[in-house]
């Protein structure tokens, strides 16, 4: 689901996968994954996730589902 939700802010929001990939130094073949729900997302890479988005750290945990 916080996969989904974050994939989902990026598509809307027009940021490419591969720029936050580069912000975040986490690697596309890791990231990928995570955005695909294949792989959990650890509370350390969240925090860097939302931090490189400038977002809430409540923000994708708090989304309602017809966001």
């Amino acid at each position: 689901m916080l996969g989904t939700r974050i994939k989902g802010y990026l598509d809307r929001n027009g940021i490419k996968y591969t720029h936050i990939s580069e912000k975040t130094g986490i690697p596309m073949n890791v990231l990928s994954p995570m955005l695909n729900e294949k792989r959990e997302i650890k509370a350390t890479e969240y925090f860097i996730i939302c931090n490189a988005l400038n977002v809430p750290l409540t923000k994708f945990s708090n989304e309602s589902k017809g966001e």
